[in-house]
């Protein structure tokens, strides 16, 4: 199974490389399969490749949703 997770551009690095967060954590990413992306940006990314722009509500709704799984585990 492959799982892509959103996350925000907040910074862009020399290349083709960006710094994105998740959750509070920051992570170098290769931008180059999305040229177009942004500062501010939702990209998808894989394994370490941002693989597509994502709409900034699309991309809340879907955080929101695996905050709301985090939460049920925890309290299970």
């Amino acid at each position: 199974m492959c799982l892509a997770l959103p996350a925000r551009i907040v910074a862009l690095q020399d290349g083709d490389n960006a710094i994105v967060e998740l959750g509070g954590v920051r992570k170098s990413v290769s931008v180059a399969l999305t040229p177009e992306a942004r500062l501010g940006d939702y990209v998808i990314v894989h394994v370490g490749h941002a693989i597509g722009l994502l709409d900034a509500d699309e991309a809340e709704k879907t955080l929101a949703l695996f905050a709301e799984m985090a939460a049920a585990e925890r309290q299970a």
